[in-house]
C-alpha cells in the first residue's frame, strides 16, 4: 500500500513538470510571433514614409569639355642627350717648351687659328744642319757621277779595269742614296719645325687650358685644350627597339623631324632631323640609338645637356580626341560619361587609343562635338541629371591661384628694420 502511494505522487510530479515546460515553450512561441509582427508593422510603416516623403532627384554639378576632331602627330618621347657635333683634343706632336698661347679659354676660333707656339729655335737649328749635310752630299754625289763617267770611257778603251770601274759606279750610287736619305731629313726637320706651331683643325669653342705657357711638354701627352664645334650640333637618344621598324618606315617616305626642348627652360623647342639611326641593336637595354642634327645658330643645346626629345612620325588625320581626365576605368573596361542634349549623363564604354599631350584619341565610343564629362565623375549614375560648372570650376580656380600668389608675396616680403 505504501508503495503505490508512492508510485502515484512520482506520476502527479512529472504530469506537472511536463505541464509546467508546455506552458514556458508556448508562452515563448507567442513572444516571438507578437515582436515579428511589431518588426513588419514598423518596416511598412518606414516603407509607406519613405514613399510618401521621396526627395527630388539630385542635380550634380560637372566640368565638361567638348570632343574634338584633330590631326594628330604620331610621336615618340625620349631623353636625349646633347654631343658636340666635333670634339678635337688638342695633343702636341713634338717635345718643347710652350712660348706662346694665342686665345682666350671659352673663345671661339676657326680653322687654321693658331693656338700654340712651341720654342721653335731647337727645331731651326735642326733644320739648317739638314740643309746643309744635304748639301755636302749632293755635292759628293755629283762628283761621284763624274767619275763614274770617266772610268766608264777609260773602261771601255781599257785604260781601266773593270773592277775599278763597278767600284766607281758603286760609290756614285750610294752618295746618290744618301743625298736621298738627306733630303728625307730636311723633310721631317722642316715638317717637326711646322708643328712648334699649333693650328685649330676644326671652327669650334675652345675649352680650358690646361698647360699653360711656359711649361714643357711631350709628344703626344695630354691634351693641351679641348676644342667642340657646336654649331651644327647632335643630339643622342633612344627609343626601344619595338619602334625600329615604325621609324624605318616613316623615314623612307622623308625627313623625320625632331624637336628637343630642356627641362629647366622655357624657349620654344628646338627644331632638328633625324641623321642617324645605330646598326646595332643594344641586346642590355633593349633600345637602339639614334641621333638629330640642329643648326643651333642661337647655342640653345650646349654639350652634355639633357634635354626632352620628341620624334615626329606622321600626322594622323581627323582624330577625335578627348582629355585625358575623361576617362575612367570600371568592370566593364574603358568608359566616359557623355552629357546628352536633355542634361543627362550617359555612360559610354569606349576605345581609347594612344594619348597626345593632355589628350586621349578615341577610336571608337565618341563623336566630335559631344560633352564628356572631365571632373564629377563619381557623383555620377547612368541618367543622372547634371549642371555643367565650367567657368564657376575657372573662376574658383583663379581666384585660389590668386590667393596662393599673394600668399606666397606675403611670406617673402622681407620685414622693414626696426629703429634702434
Amino acid at each position: 500500500m505504501g508503495n503505490e502511494l508512492k508510485l502515484t505522487w512520482r506520476q502527479r510530479d512529472n504530469d506537472l513538470t511536463r505541464r509546467r515546460g508546455d506552458g514556458e515553450t508556448r508562452g515563448k512561441v507567442k513572444l516571438a510571433v507578437l515582436v515579428l509582427l511589431l518588426c513588419l508593422s514598423a518596416i511598412t510603416s518606414l516603407s509607406s514614409c519613405s514613399k510618401a516623403k521621396q526627395p527630388p532627384p539630385r542635380v550634380v554639378p560637372v566640368v565638361a569639355e567638348t570632343a574634338d576632331r584633330k590631326n594628330v602627330p604620331l610621336q615618340i618621347k625620349a631623353i636625349g642627350n646633347v654631343e658636340a657635333y666635333n670634339t678635337v683634343a688638342i695633343k702636341s706632336q713634338i717635345n718643347g717648351e710652350i712660348s706662346e698661347v694665342y686665345f682666350r679659354e671659352g673663345q671661339d676660333v676657326k680653322r687654321g687659328r693658331m693656338l700654340f707656339r712651341i720654342d721653335p729655335r731647337p727645331f731651326e737649328s735642326a733644320l739648317r744642319q739638314a740643309e746643309s749635310a744635304l748639301v755636302r752630299d749632293r755635292a759628293q754625289a755629283a762628283n761621284a757621277q763624274e767619275d763614274s763617267k770617266r772610268y766608264a770611257t777609260l773602261a771601255g778603251k781599257g785604260y781601266v779595269s773593270v773592277q775599278e770601274y763597278d767600284k766607281a759606279r758603286t760609290n756614285a750610287d750610294a752618295l746618290g742614296a744618301v743625298v736621298k736619305a738627306d733630303e728625307a731629313a730636311v723633310e721631317n726637320a722642316r715638317l717637326q719645325l711646322e708643328y712648334t706651331a699649333i693650328m685649330s683643325p676644326i671652327d669650334g669653342q675652345t675649352g680650358a687650358i690646361t698647360i699653360q705657357k711656359g711649361n714643357v711638354v711631350k709628344a703626344n701627352d695630354v691634351p693641351l685644350v679641348t676644342i667642340n664645334q657646336i654649331t651644327p650640333i647632335y643630339v643622342t637618344f633612344s627609343v626601344p627597339e619595338q619602334d625600329l621598324a615604325n621609324i624605318k618606315r616613316y623615314q623612307a617616305s622623308g625627313e623625320l623631324h625632331v624637336e628637343v626642348s630642356t627641362p629647366q627652360g622655357n624657349k620654344k623647342p628646338v627644331k632638328g632631323a633625324l641623321t642617324f639611326i645605330d646598326n646595332k641593336v643594344n641586346t642590355a637595354t633593349g633600345t637602339i640609338m639614334l641621333k638629330a642634327t640642329f643648326a643651333n645658330q642661337d647655342r640653345a643645346l650646349w654639350p652634355g645637356q639633357f634635354v626632352d626629345v620628341v620624334l615626329t612620325l606622321t600626322t594622323e588625320r581627323d582624330r577625335v580626341i578627348v582629355p585625358t581626365q575623361a576617362i575612367q576605368t570600371g568592370q566593364q573596361g574603358q568608359y566616359v560619361y557623355v552629357i546628352k542634349d536633355d542634361l543627362t549623363a550617359e555612360l559610354r564604354v569606349v576605345t581609347p587609343g594612344r594619348l597626345y599631350d593632355d589628350w586621349t584619341v578615341i577610336d571608337k565610343g565618341v563623336a566630335a562635338g559631344e560633352m564628356v564629362v572631365t571632373d564629377g565623375q563619381l557623383r555620377l549614375v547612368p541618367g543622372a541629371k547634371v549642371e555643367i560648372k565650367n567657368e564657376k570650376a575657372k573662376q574658383d580656380s583663379a581666384t585660389e591661384a590668386q590667393s596662393t600668389q599673394s600668399k606666397t608675396e606675403k611670406n617673402t616680403e622681407t620685414p622693414a628694420p626696426k629703429s634702434k
